[in-house]
């Protein structure tokens, strides 16, 4: 298993391969997503954090993902417009992707072993799992698909400042 997400490649909802390498430095916030969730709402939150917090070196990366509930059936460009319609969403949307299974993209391996879930569980319950990612790579906290984005600013701002 990789030391960072840095060594980790994703591909954005226009099919482009992304190097996380390229955010060095910086501290993201990872969720899996869904259009079609009691917690999809959760995207003003992210949408709100990324604003306050972008220009202090903050990312936010959303990970759509149709595991849970069947709640993300649309493909990457009806998705993107649902969020930019909806949310008006300024930070990078992913391809969707698996995060549980034999399927499961690498990155959420990874994800998934450094920072595991209630009762020391590995997989993801429920879509909007957060984790926080410090500027060396590293995950720092999971958080419940109930915990809201607001609730994060206190440990954003420790990584942060």
């Amino acid at each position: 298993m990789k030391s960072s997400i840095y060594q980790y490649q994703v591909t954005n909802n226009r099919g482009e391969e992304i190097s996380l390498n390229q955010y060095q430095g910086k501290v993201l916030l990872i969720v899996n997503t869904a259009s079609a969730c009691g917690f999809t709402p959760q995207y003003k939150g992210l949408e709100s954090l990324y604003q306050e917090y972008q220009s202090q070196g903050l990312e936010v990366l959303a990970f759509p993902c149709n595991q849970f509930g069947q709640q993300e059936k649309g493909s990457n460009e009806e998705i993107k417009s649902f969020c930019d319609l909806t949310f008006n969403i300024h930070f990078p949307l992913m391809e969707k992707i698996t995060v549980n299974g034999h399927d499961t993209h690498p990155l959420y391996e990874y994800l998934k072993s450094s920072a595991r879930g209630i009762l020391g569980s590995k997989n993801i319950k429920w879509n909007f799992t957060k984790f926080l990612i410090n500027k060396n790579g590293e995950v720092v906290k999971r958080y419940a698909p109930t915990t809201k984005p607001e609730a994060l600013k206190a440990d954003i701002e420790k990584l942060l400042f």
